[in-house]
């Protein structure tokens, strides 16, 4: 027997329970691995507390970690016993071991630990397709980025920076402007004292700018809209402050032929080429030292409710890491 987080009943974060569980051996196709670190991500919460749809109850949350591979079954050849690897976008990974598809494994780099792999695979490839897919980002250019202390905020900070972009962040306290500006964040807007629109057309002496990444939702896409210059995008990737409710898409005509769009890491993910795309980069960008990534906080896993308080309660900055 090993053990893992369930949740018999979606709700608050005390629905989390730490149990005793089976897990099988790989059938064709999967892999077993003995999990070492996993990854805290705001999706997990949306999980956890019904506003997204998971599979039937009881489930086990969580979408990135990183550990060994124990067993493999028939037809596996991109990983081996004894491999160490990482994942992303497959759920379960609260738990102590587990099955799953070899496909979705990405061999670690030797210069990357688990406790970082199981930091960055899920923030990492969304900052990838944020910056590299859906708006390549160039330099020369300005970008705005919501939560730019937050665990995919400070990859886009830095990742941005990189590639030669101005980057304007929002952030709720001083504290976490110093640290979005210690990653690359060239100016700070503390959304909860100043008007981060303002605050933004005066950095940029009125100019708007190409893309806004907003991954907090219903209380800024509004103003976020009104940062955009004609043709610029909203890429709308996740809703800290819930779901962006129904509006007049003659709005977006109105505002300058802007763009929305609500990506998925899945569907940017979802094929085996486009893994390795995202994760090659993103090791290079970490080998190279141009993103480094932060864990802030770490819990054992069974302490994972704490963990879901401590993230919606906006009292966690970069990464957060279960060790297993």
């Amino acid at each position: 027997m090993t053990n893992a987080i369930r949740v018999h009943d979606t709700g608050d974060a005390d629905v989390m329970k730490w149990e005793a569980v089976e897990v099988g051996n790989p059938g064709p196709g999967e892999a077993r691995i003995k999990q070492s670190a996993a990854g805290l991500n705001y999706i997990d919460v949306y999980f956890r507390s019904g506003l997204y749809a998971g599979p039937p109850l009881p489930l086990t949350i969580g979408m990135e970690a990183a550990g060994v591979v124990e067993s493999v079954g028939d037809g596996v050849s991109n990983v081996k016993v004894g491999d160490r690897v990482t994942y992303n976008m497959v759920m379960g990974a609260y738990a102590e071991e587990r099955v799953i598809p070899a496909e979705r494994l990405v061999a670690l780099p030797d210069a990357i630990s688990d406790e970082t792999a199981a930091a960055m695979m899920l923030k990492g490839t969304t900052a990838w397709y944020l910056i590299r897919q859906i708006h390549k980002v160039k330099a020369g250019e300005t970008i705005l980025i919501h939560a730019a202390s937050g665990g995919v905020g400070l990859i886009v900070c830095q990742w941005a920076k990189h590639l030669g972009a101005t980057v304007i962040g929002t952030v709720g306290t001083d504290a976490k402007a110093e640290l979005a500006k210690a990653h690359g964040c060239d100016h700070s807007i503390v959304y909860t004292r100043d008007n981060f629109k303002e605050q933004l057309l005066e950095i940029t002496k009125g100019e708007k700018v190409p893309v806004v990444y907003d991954s907090v939702g219903k209380d800024t896409y509004m103003d976020s809209l009104d940062c955009l210059a004609p043709r610029g995008t909203l890429v709308l990737f996740g809703a800290a402050s819930g779901p962006v409710p129904p509006f007049d898409l003659a709005l977006l005509g109105a505002k300058g032929s802007l763009f929305i769009t609500r990506p998925s890491l899945a569907n940017y993910t979802g094929t085996r080429e486009d893994l390795e795309a995202a994760s090659n980069e993103l090791f290079d960008v970490v080998k190279s030292g141009a993103v480094k990534i932060e864990v802030n906080q770490t819990y054992a896993l069974k302490d994972a409710p704490q963990a879901h308080k401590d993230l919606e309660g906006r009292r966690t900055t970069g990464s957060t890491v279960f060790t297993i």
